[in-house]
This record gives C-alpha cells, sequence and structure tokens, in this order.
C-alpha cells in the first residue's frame, strides 16, 4: 500500500484556526503592548513623511495647501525658516484649543514638534524645480505621500493635528456644519498668506480637491485596529478545539 503523505481531516481541522490566527488573534496575538508600539511606530513615521510631502509640494513650486501657503508667507516677511514657522504656527493654533476647551493628544504635540524639522530637512536636500513636468510630477508625489503619511498619523488614533483640533472644536462650540467651519478657516489662513506672499497656484486647488478622497482611501486602510477580546477556548473530550 503506498505510503500517505499530507494531513487527515482532522489535522485540517486544527490547521485552520491557526491558519486564521497568522491574521487575527491565535499565533500572533494582538495584545495591548503591541499595538501601543504600533501606533507610536506609525504616529513618528506618519509625521516624519508628511514633513517630507510638505517640501516636496514646496520644491514644485506650483501652489501648496492654505496652511503652507500662510507658512510661506509667515517666512517670507519674518526671514524665518519654514519649518520653523510651521512648528510656531502649529504652537499658536494648539493655544486656540484653550478657549475651545480640547483635549490634545500625545499626537497633537508631536504633530506640532516633529513636522516642522521634517519639512526643513527635505527643503535643505530638494532642489527648487523650474520644468513643468518636474514641477507636476513632484507636486504629484508629495501629495500622494501627504496622503499616506496622514492614513498613517490619523490611524494611528493618539490625537488630532493641531488644525483639525481647531476646526473640531469651532464646530463643537458654535454648532456651525464642519464644512462650513473647515471652509472659513482654510479661505482665512489663504488669504492672509498670499497677501503675506505665499504661493498660490494649480497646486492649491489640486490639494482641495484631491486631499480628502485620497486620504479617505489611505485612513481605513491604515488605521490601527482597536483590540476585541478573544473567544473562550476550550477542548472537547474528542480533542477538538471548540469556541464558546
Amino acid at each position: 500500500m503506498p505510503e500517505q503523505t499530507g494531513c487527515s481531516s482532522g489535522q485540517f481541522s486544527r490547521i485552520g484556526p491557526l491558519i486564521k490566527g497568522q491574521f487575527g488573534s491565535g499565533l500572533l496575538d494582538v495584545t495591548p503592548r503591541l499595538i501601543w508600539t504600533r501606533r507610536i511606530a506609525q504616529l513618528l513615521v506618519g509625521l516624519f513623511l508628511y514633513g517630507v510631502a510638505i517640501a516636496m509640494m514646496v520644491r514644485a513650486g506650483i501652489g501648496v495647501s492654505p496652511w503652507d501657503v500662510l507658512t510661506q508667507g509667515v517666512s517670507a516677511q519674518t526671514g524665518l525658516p519654514f519649518g520653523l514657522v510651521t512648528n510656531l504656527i502649529g504652537g499658536a493654533v494648539l493655544l486656540l484649543w484653550i478657549p475651545l476647551r480640547q483635549r490634545p493628544g500625545v499626537g497633537t504635540v508631536l504633530n506640532v514638534l516633529l513636522i516642522g524639522p521634517s519639512a526643513q530637512l527635505t527643503l535643505d536636500a530638494l532642489p527648487q524645480q523650474h520644468e513643468p513636468l518636474a514641477q507636476g510630477l513632484l507636486f504629484a508625489g508629495g501629495l500622494a505621500l501627504l496622503a499616506i503619511a496622514s492614513g498613517l498619523y490619523i490611524g494611528a488614533r493618539l490625537g488630532p493635528g493641531p488644525r483639525d483640533g481647531l476646526m473640531t472644536g469651532l464646530h463643537t462650540r458654535t454648532g456651525w456644519p464642519i464644512w462650513v467651519v473647515r471652509t472659513g478657516i482654510e479661505v482665512t489662513v489663504l488669504t492672509i498668506g498670499w497677501l503675506l506672499g505665499g504661493q498660490v497656484g494649480i497646486g492649491t486647488l489640486a490639494f482641495a480637491l484631491l486631499i480628502g478622497p485620497m486620504v479617505g482611501v489611505t485612513l481605513p486602510l491604515l488605521r490601527v485596529p482597536t483590540p476585541v477580546s478573544r473567544p473562550a477556548v476550550a477542548e472537547s473530550s474528542s480533542g477538538e478545539e471548540v469556541t464558546a
């Protein structure tokens, strides 16, 4: 009689839950420590990449987001580096949370501290682009990277950025719709930034139209899952695993 290879049906019944466990709860238990490690790592990577993405769009030279237009304008008027102004504006916006009774998370504070240096380091390394093709490609790459970075740091669930917190705080205090609050804030900072010398262009329009849908794709993919309790596992008299 030829030798049989493979697994019997009983063995397959045991392997099934183990394979599932590699992607859920089983061989690789999703412990609170593992979740926190991922959240912190994802937050830090996301914030670093966010600064890189901002710098890429700045160096593309075809327009930037409303808040970055404000940063460029303040930088142009004061002579302070772009990265430092990013930090200062983030800190000033965070102070506005006080009357709005918003509570910052660790991600909020790190957002203020880390994005500016990351953007400045990248600005120092990247040359300004002048050819239309290079400008378009660099801006598109920066926009895509910004969407990924946003999914990473928001998905870490460790607190919103200072600008998002300002928006939700005003919404809570005034009762105005989110879109009204956001539009009002961004039109205001865009106008001030432009008057100060910030760059408004086709990239600004592209950012306004595309970043929302793009983050809508990346955020669900990168959101850190909330741990769920595992069902109790018992063993029947036949030796097979039974979930309660």
